[in-house]
């Protein structure tokens, strides 16, 4: 297996986007990241696109084609595949890129995420999303994912005392953080007392515990590390890359609280990377609810099982924390348009190992991790990253 880096990154600004098109949201993260590549389509090897629903959200399938159409490619006839993982997608494209270079089959491809989830109502939107669990077991009775994480949370608050406070300081720790990033669909900080009191959603989760519905797209250049200069004097290298799943319906989990894929995942990565969780000093985790951020970072290793809502008491996950979580807003403060958040995490850490995160830079940073997960936790996609 070769060694790979990513040599360029595209993002596109997350939000309620009316004035632009899937096809163009995509060609604009697409342009930026072979534009920072310096590389031309002829380079291209293959393409891969993170997109979860896109034919309940536009009514739009054959993704793979349209990316490549769009993109101006088509006569090139570059292979380009769309990938679908729920809420992964876009780590599980990534992945998928990874896997291509590592193997020789490919050296260079570019990976997509892409999401327009604004064009349908709010029902129609939850009912899409709600595609993504158990039909039979769980969406039948009326099941929604802040129902699933609901759960989640109220038996992490019985099993370890968690609370509805430090919930809440998760969603005012990323809202700090995404009012520094101008790609965010929420650019503004929030206080204490209004995350805890804002209109109940499925308990203990309000609203602003939870993420938003979101428009936008990410991309991202792949190439050989031995080639990787050729296009930049920095490059970041994927020195781990890790893969799970689990039950799809929460009710075959063996424990709510623990994310099994999530462990998985995380300790394939850090084998492959030869670190442990305490070499990480920055990650961009799966916070779709702030519970998830809570659990993603006792399920990594960051902190012990039970501990996630003290790390938060005690600043671990801050931007000036021991160890820094979701500088970029996170999915809550971010956005999450689905296919594109494992692309879009991935980009925040490139952007802080390469110096280019602006005013929400960690100093000196040199590994870095990212981690997407789909559903309530059925597949679970964990990358490492090193500055080269």
């Amino acid at each position: 297996m070769r060694d790979v880096a990513v040599i360029g990154v595209g993002l596109t600004k997350f939000g309620e986007i009316w004035d632009r098109s899937f096809r163009q949201l995509i060609v604009e993260a697409g342009s930026k990241a072979i534009l920072d590549a310096g590389i031309e389509g002829k380079d291209i090897d293959a393409m891969y696109v993170g997109s979860m629903s896109s034919g309940r959200f536009i009514g739009q399938e054959h993704v793979g084609a349209l990316v490549a159409d769009a993109s101006g490619f088509y006569n090139l006839h570059i292979p380009s595949t769309r990938v679908e993982g729920a809420c992964a997608s876009g780590g599980l494209a990534v992945r998928q890129g990874y896997l291509s270079v590592a193997s020789g089959v490919n050296d260079i491809v570019v990976i997509g995420g892409i999401e327009k989830m604004n064009d349908v109502a709010g029902t129609s939107a939850t009912e899409t999303l709600a595609t993504a669990a158990d039909q039979e077991w769980e969406a039948f009775f009326g099941a929604t994912f802040p129902g699933l994480y609901a759960f989640i949370a109220t038996r992490h608050m019985h099993e370890y005392g968690t609370t509805k406070e430090q919930l809440a300081q998760v969603a005012v720790k990323n809202h700090a953080n995404g009012a520094l990033n101008p790609y965010a669909q929420y650019q503004k900080e929030i206080k204490l007392e209004h995350a805890i009191n804002a209109t109940m959603v499925a308990y203990p989760l309000g609203l602003l515990d939870c993420s938003p519905v979101t428009d936008g797209s990410a991309a991202v250049v792949l190439c050989s590390a031995e080639r990787a200069k050729e296009f930049t004097d920095t490059p970041v290298k994927i020195i781990g890359a890790g893969q799970a799943s689990d039950s799809l319906a929460l009710h075959g989990r063996r424990d709510i609280t623990t994310l099994d894929a999530t462990v998985h995942a995380a300790q394939m990565a850090y084998k492959q990377a030869k670190v442990t969780s305490k070499d990480i000093q920055l990650a961009e985790v799966h916070d779709c609810f702030t519970i998830a951020e809570i659990c993603a970072i006792e399920d990594l290793g960051f902190v012990k099982k039970g501990d996630g809502g003290k790390a938060i008491d005690n600043n671990i996950t801050t931007r000036d924390g021991s160890q820094p979580v979701n500088t970029s807003g996170g999915l809550k403060a971010k956005g999450h348009p689905v296919g594109a958040t494992g692309v879009a995490q991935i980009i925040e850490i490139v952007l802080q190992l390469q110096g280019r995160a602006e005013k929400r830079q960690i100093p000196d940073a040199r590994i870095g991790l990212a981690h997407n997960v789909g559903g309530s936790g059925a597949t679970c996609t964990v990358h490492i990253m090193e500055g080269m």
